[in-house]
């Protein structure tokens, strides 16, 4: 039996005596932690399964047919939890900071499903299952497979939807030919790529409001080091005027990464009580967005990650990430090009 197997079967183990599980995403759920939810309510069939989340579910991820079954209250009553798609305990600060929720997860099972790069942080007592994968999404496959559990037409397509969310359609660096495999492998499971799609287009329409808003958010680009770094100001106010029906970030993100020069895009919000969020995307040519979310308490992927702060200002997460960056591009070069000495 292999490291992989033995890791896998640890969730059989950890599922097999208990009755009812609570699957928890964290407090900036995307479609991959969305589909990972979703389609561990169906492949756990046999036992009762809530699926919550702190925030509700934002409305350009609800082309997953089955949102509405996250909840934004609290099971207390499960016999064990699972967090999916994050090891980090920043990115779950707000459920962490309900006392009575933090005193369930410490005296409760508790099993984290990650596919992140960065470090375990979480200050309960949990088992994990932590393997760098482009989604986490994929990781479920492989367990569900590897266990022989039920993997019928919904549970497939959410995973399908996962995974072509956090691979941007499959595109992104972390992709691998077992990716590809999977995919087919849910295709045959009965997931409907060209019906999810087209449903997912058809959600990702844009009001002309938003297209409006859209193009405020392009003249508001700031651009430092010699262009290489651009960064956005997602106001309050925008958040509360236009989040609840598009995500700022997915509006700018990936216009930013594809204006000539730029390496490093950053869209960052403000709120009222000093917290301060980025999120970051990079290029081919500049893969550090875990290392620049690592600095200010963050993490993820080295194209895609986020951070969040608080007490501080949009200027002065500019003024770190003018100071940092360019440290971390050299860095980069430097291992790229083996000039890095090992003793």
């Amino acid at each position: 039996m292999c490291y992989n197997d033995i890791m896998y079967q640890s969730f059989l183990d950890f599922v097999k005596d208990k009755n009812r599980i609570c699957v928890i995403q964290a407090e900036n759920p995307d479609g991959d932690s969305l589909g990972s939810a979703i389609a561990l309510d169906y492949i756990l069939a046999d036992k009762e399964v809530s699926l919550y989340c702190p925030v509700d579910i934002p409305k350009y991820l609800r082309y997953f047919a089955d949102w509405a079954r996250v909840e934004i209250d609290f099971d207390f009553k499960a016999d064990g939890y699972i967090i999916v798609d994050t090891a980090a305990e920043i990115l779950l600060s707000k459920l962490l900071g309900d006392t009575a929720i933090r005193n369930r997860l410490y005296n409760a099972p508790v099993l984290v499903l990650d596919h992140h790069e960065t470090e375990d942080d979480l200050n309960f007592p949990h088992e994990t299952i932590i393997e760098t994968r482009p989604a986490c999404c994929e990781l479920i496959y492989e367990i569900a497979s590897a266990q022989n559990m039920p993997i019928g037409k919904s549970a497939s397509e959410a995973l399908m939807q996962g995974i072509m969310s956090d691979t941007l359609g499959l595109t992104s660096s972390g992709v691998t030919a077992r990716t590809f495999e999977i995919c087919a492998e849910l295709t045959k499971l009965g997931a409907d790529v060209a019906g999810l799609e087209e449903r997912r287009r058809e959600f990702m329409k844009k009001t002309p409001q938003i297209l409006d808003y859209k193009a405020d958010l392009i003249k508001k680009i700031d651009y430092s080091l010699d262009g290489e770094l651009a960064t956005v100001h997602i106001t309050w106010d925008e958040i509360r005027e236009y989040s609840d029906e598009y995500n700022p970030n997915v509006l700018i993100l990936e216009e930013i990464r594809m204006v000539e020069g730029v390496k490093v895009g950053v869209a960052i919000k403000t709120y009222p009580d000093g917290k301060v969020t980025g999120k970051i995307r990079c290029t081919i040519e500049a893969p550090i967005a875990d290392k620049i979310a690592g600095y200010f308490g963050g993490g993820g992927h080295p194209y895609a990650s986020g951070f969040r702060t608080y007490d501080t200002t949009y200027e002065d997460v500019v003024t770190d990430l003018v100071h940092v960056v360019p440290e971390l591009l050299a860095d980069f070069s430097e291992e790229k090009h083996g000039n890095i000495q090992t003793f």
